[in-house]
């Protein structure tokens, strides 16, 4: 065991270098890169989908995925610039990927660059991408326990994202517990809740990046 987690910090220092290029890059653009992890189906690509009709900037998207390049598509077909990268069983992305991938984006007038991982709650919060900030994303259906069996993700967090609203009247989801065990992990982070569907809450979350891409702009600039 002691082998086996020595080699894991052995990569994950290595790969900390892609990391700080990535972040070089995007203070040098004024992109703002954003990290939105989540489980499979809990709705990352529809989010962006939602976002890309309301967002007052232009953004581009890595998707992340073991096989396909279905969601990547999703996105081209709203006028989205998105690169698909496989990572053939692989559990998240590095940043040494991530580096290769700008390399096919053009960022000249992209404000935000979306990071959509592969789906998990696990790997994917232990790995910096060189991103501005992290994003949880949870639904209704998956259960309101995920926040204490999956703590990384949500203590590092800068927003959590609660996805499928609309469902809580269908689904046993408690979501006062929900929002208690945020706060306890997470005391300063915003929480916000999201129907897709009908688009409640996508404004507040476009607010809340559009804030934040106004403060990465402004301190660049000082």
């Amino acid at each position: 065991m002691g082998e086996i987690v020595t080699i894991q910090q052995a990569v994950m220092a290595e790969d900390e270098k892609y990391a700080l290029r990535v972040r070089q890059m995007m203070r040098d653009s004024g992109t703002l890169m954003v990290n939105v992890i989540g489980s499979p189906g809990c709705g990352k690509t529809t989010l962006l989908e939602e976002t890309a009709s309301r967002a007052p900037f232009l953004f581009a998207v890595i998707e992340g995925d073991l096989e396909t390049s279905r969601d990547a598509e999703r996105l081209a077909a709203k006028n989205i610039e998105a690169l698909q990268v496989n990572t053939k069983g692989c559990c998240h992305l590095e940043a040494h990927v991530v580096e290769k991938a700008l390399a096919a984006l053009s960022l000249d007038s992209v404000g935000v660059l979306f990071v959509e991982n592969v789906g998990n709650l696990v790997c994917p919060a232990e790995f910096d991408l060189g991103e501005d900030f992290k994003v949880a994303v949870a639904s209704t259906p998956e259960g309101a326990d995920k926040p204490l069996k999956y703590p990384m993700l949500f203590v590092q967090a800068e927003a959590v994202l609660l996805t499928k609203v609309d469902l809580l009247p269908h689904v046993r989801f408690d979501k006062e517990l929900f929002l208690r065990d945020v706060r306890s992990l997470n005391p300063k982070c915003p929480v916000i809740e999201l129907d897709l569907i009908s688009g409640a809450g996508v404004e507040e979350w476009v607010s809340f990046l559009s804030g934040r891409l106004e403060e990465k702009r402004a301190h660049g600039q000082g």
